[in-house]
């Protein structure tokens, strides 16, 4: 039994999850639990409380399939741009704005009439759209009276780590998602603060992911949390790649979930032509959950464009194999899929010999060729990537796999349960001084070269039975207690 464990809170939009790891970065137990949002007349909102409802059975579920030793850290990931809003007494004062919520559109035209499209770019690295935190603040000034009384606002991540007890901070990768943060600077903008009508000392101070802050006080997430050393572990997708082993100088990590997205990390500074030229094609850049780097980060929704197909075929995650096999036996044929603004997916060419193979693989090679789009859209800034390593659900389909090793040749896939949890964790680890450098135990999980459908699948399924095996060792061992 180790003798003490990691926890990494990965708080996402759909649920939080939670992983249990060894100083070491093995992997011991999993959890997750919902998180509901409410679609109001104004759009799509939580309270912040919810969340926490969300992040204590999560942990819950996760701690009880773990070895009953200590708590040493806990490092708390999240989704970006969204944030809460918090009175004198550290109440919230106004509900939390999704990240996909669009009711602040107006606003981004204004944004950019005022700021210019450009400036705003070269200083935030980030492109005018109905997603910035900033935009959504401006929202809540001019709708919600009871805005006018905060005196604090902290992202996602950063509220759970205050709600546990521990100091309130300003992690940078959350920062670099608002549209106040300069990129090349990590410092707060100006002209963007004021626009949005923000004092700075509405912000806490700006520190890197990793750093501590505190240790939990708080007991509503269980007590063998407290006396645990806290630390926000920023943006969930680069707490991603480095649970996946994706996080070395040129890696890209490929996280093939429902919004798919392809996440580079390169030493910082770049010029600030290549943060305006890598905008303008669609991909953002911002502070890195590891010091000194910067994050490139393209979002496809190619994994949008497989659900709503796989949906329509009506075939079920166990029978994905099969289908995969057609597709790749028989191609596309005629058939041909794309995914409309709206997420509306558009099959054409169902000719005589159209079956569900070929319109499988019609969508397959779609989401492909934007992810490999993306690609070529960082290459022609920065270079070609070092390597790919591939995480989420759609990694574990063969045809998927496949159509990735055409466009890049050695790929991998990581051998993780949740990236973003392991990720979390490891800088918890970092922060509490038992892990020397979150990137030398992040690498061990993960394989450089995929040499065939089968090999992959089986280190897949190898890697879930031994955290299988691992929980009966557990359940044997409480039981002879």
């Amino acid at each position: 039994m180790p003798d003490a464990v990691l926890v990494g809170v990965d708080v996402g939009t759909t649920s939080c999850k939670v992983t249990v790891c060894t100083a070491d970065g093995r992997e011991v137990a999993n959890g997750k639990a919902p998180l509901e949002w409410q679609v109001t007349r104004d759009g799509v909102e939580v309270e912040p409380a919810t969340i926490l409802r969300a992040v204590g059975p999560a942990i819950a579920v996760a701690l009880a399939q773990a070895p009953a030793c200590p708590v040493a850290a806990v490092g708390v990931a999240s989704m970006g741009e969204s944030g809460v809003l918090l009175d004198r007494r550290g109440d919230p004062v106004a509900p939390v704005i999704a990240w996909h919520d669009d009711r602040d559109r107006a606003l981004v035209e204004r944004l950019a009439d005022d700021l210019g499209a450009d400036t705003f770019a070269g200083a935030t690295g980030l492109p005018i759209l109905p997603q910035w935190s900033l935009t959504k603040h401006r929202w809540l000034v001019d709708h919600r009276a009871e805005a006018e009384r905060a005196v604090r606002r902290l992202g996602i991540a950063e509220w759970v780590v205050r709600a546990l007890g521990g100091e309130e901070a300003s992690e940078l990768s959350l920062a670099s998602r608002t549209g106040w943060l300069q990129v090349d600077s990590g410092r707060w903008w100006p002209s963007a603060l004021e626009w949005s009508g923000v004092r700075e000392t509405l912000l806490p101070p700006l520190v890197q992911a990793g750093t501590p802050l505190g240790r939990v006080t708080a007991d509503w997430a269980g007590e063998r949390l407290v006396g645990a050393v806290l630390t926000v572990a920023g943006h969930d997708h680069l707490a991603a790649a480095l649970g996946a082993g994706a996080a070395g100088d040129g890696d890209q990590l490929d996280s093939c979930g429902t919004a798919e997205a392809l996440v580079r990390t390169v030493p910082a500074p770049i010029s600030s032509d290549a943060v305006l030229r890598l905008v303008a094609a669609g991909v953002t850049v911002g502070r890195h959950v590891l010091p000194g780097r910067l994050a490139l980060l393209g979002d496809t929704r190619g994994g949008l464009l497989l659900q709503n197909v796989q949906r329509m075929l009506g075939f079920s995650s166990s029978e994905l194999a099969a289908i995969d096999a057609e597709a790749l036996r028989h191609g596309a044929g005629t058939v041909s899929a794309e995914l409309t603004s709206d997420g509306t997916v558009v099959l054409a060419g169902i000719g005589r010999d159209a079956t569900p193979g070929r319109a499988w693989f019609a969508a397959l090679e779609s989401a492909a060729s934007r992810v490999v789009r993306m690609d070529t859209n960082m290459t022609a800034v920065l270079g070609p990537h070092r390597r790919v390593i591939m995480t989420g659900g759609w990694a574990r389909s063969a045809a998927v796999r496949e159509l990735r090793r055409n466009a890049w040749g050695e790929v991998g896939v990581a051998a993780v349960g949740e990236a973003g949890g392991r990720g979390a964790a490891l800088l918890a680890g970092w922060a509490a001084g038992l892990v020397a450098s979150p990137t030398e135990v992040s690498s061990g999980p993960s394989f450089d070269q995929v040499q065939s459908s089968r090999e992959a699948d089986q280190i897949l399924l190898d890697g879930r039975a031994g955290q299988n095996q691992t929980r009966r060792q557990q359940a044997s061992h409480k039981t002879n207690r």
